[in-house]
């Protein structure tokens, strides 16, 4: 082939591959902001202003109701329906604060607890981005406190395993909880 042409080429590739990793690198993985879920939280009891913590909807039957409803429509894509990510792209959502029920001293169960709900919310506000790559977008713009506390109870009391139980089961085990 003449050594000219392939120069030609080569600079076509060049160019080429110029052009896609810039458009690329300035295209992150969530550029939409995501549509807020469709649920009822009149029945919710009012949480204080802000990102309180720990989690002011913990063990509520309602909340997990709720919850699970939001999270379905708005989480469930990356992180697996009910809260099941045991073959989801994103983490286990299950997992976080897991350790914490084993802990016997109540106060640092308790401190657990609200470390892991503070990694909840600054997750959920925040979003992940890892080397300016954006892996989950933030949701504070989209979610309130009180609709984000409600996910986090249902993941709370959503079983591990693969099962997948009725909201009246999972109030049962919440209040087996309290």
């Amino acid at each position: 082939m003449n050594p000219a042409r392939i120069d030609r080429w080569r600079w076509r590739l060049g160019t080429l591959a110029l052009v896609a990793g810039v458009w690329a690198h300035g295209r992150p993985a969530h550029a939409e902001v995501p549509p807020a879920p469709i649920v009822d939280v009149s029945q919710l009891p009012a949480v204080p202003q802000g990102w309180a913590e720990p989690n002011p909807l913990r063990g509520q039957a309602e909340a997990i109701r709720v919850g699970r409803d939001a999270f379905n429509q708005a989480c469930a894509r990356c992180h697996g329906m009910d809260a099941n990510g045991s073959r989801a792209p994103a983490p286990d959502l299950r997992r976080l604060g897991g350790a914490c029920a084993k802990v016997s001293d109540e106060a640092l169960r308790a401190r657990c607890q609200a470390d892991a709900d503070f990694f909840f919310a600054k997750s959920v506000r925040l979003g992940k981005k890892k080397f300016d790559i954006e892996h989950m977008p933030a949701w504070e713009p989209v979610l309130s406190p009180q609709l984000a506390w409600a996910i986090r109870t249902f993941i709370e009391n959503a079983p591990k395993g693969n099962a997948t139980p009725s909201v009246a089961e999972l109030a049962r085990q919440a209040a087996a909880v309290r």
